[in-house]
């Protein structure tokens, strides 16, 4: 495939043309946080936390494929610190209470404000508490801590290739619900994706609780900003 030159922050670098800018980056090393977007999987562009600057124009990077000669701003302080903020949005509207989430260490949005340094959100807690939902056979949704990303209800089939998951109510309301008689169904492998798939505590399993010991889980082994050399 074609390798075309862009510029990162005024540094030159190559990657295929019409990669998406998230895998350019990292492909040279240089990270870019996103919440919603997954390898190998179309665009969702909903979290807005690759919020970069495109030719001068503030974009999400995901949304993205590159061409010849684009100028990037990435690691500006501005687009740092407008990266940060939507981070602590996200937490004040939802319960992410890291110490007592079942998902601690393997949490995406977890990593994500340690990569960028978060200790506190400067903004107001604002969030209703939700009744978490038990019904499934196998699969609970904690909705206090679900960040509407359209991971699981876009991304996520069964065995038979049907989605299970979608969306009800809108606006405040909006919630995530599941397909309970396709749920049961579901095969340990197919449940096992869908609690990675979901970037926070959303979707756990039922007598799964904290099933790794602190220090051995994804995101203890190795913080999400740090790639390391060559890799791709």
């Amino acid at each position: 495939m074609k390798e075309v030159s862009f510029k990162i922050d005024g540094k030159t670098y190559k990657a295929p043309l019409g990669e998406n800018l998230i895998m350019a980056a990292k492909r040279n090393g240089v990270y870019i946080p996103t919440l919603c977007y997954l390898e190998g999987h179309p665009c969702l562009g909903t979290c807005r936390v690759c919020t970069i600057r495109v030719n001068g124009r503030s974009m999400a990077a995901c949304t993205l494929t590159l061409t010849e000669n684009m100028q990037l701003e990435v690691n500006t302080s501005e687009l740092q610190d407008m990266r940060k903020a939507i981070v602590e949005l996200i937490f004040v509207e939802g319960n992410h209470f890291c110490p007592a989430c079942e998902k601690g260490g393997d949490c995406q949005l977890q990593a994500v404000a340690y990569a960028m340094d978060m200790r506190v959100a400067r903004f107001h807690y604002s969030f209703s508490p939700y009744r978490i939902h038990y019904e499934g056979k196998n699969i609970i949704l904690e909705h206090n801590r679900c960040m509407h990303c359209k991971r699981c209800t876009n991304l996520f089939q069964d065995d038979q290739g049907y989605k299970i998951f979608s969306f009800i109510n809108r606006g405040s309301k909006t919630r995530v619900m599941i397909d309970l008689d396709r749920e049961k169904l579901l095969s340990a492998e197919k449940l096992r994706e869908a609690k990675q798939l979901c970037p926070t505590g959303a979707i756990l399993l039922q007598g799964g609780g904290f099933d790794r010991a602190i220090g051995t889980r994804q995101y203890d082994q190795r913080p999400i900003g740090v790639i390391p050399k060559g890799e791709k």
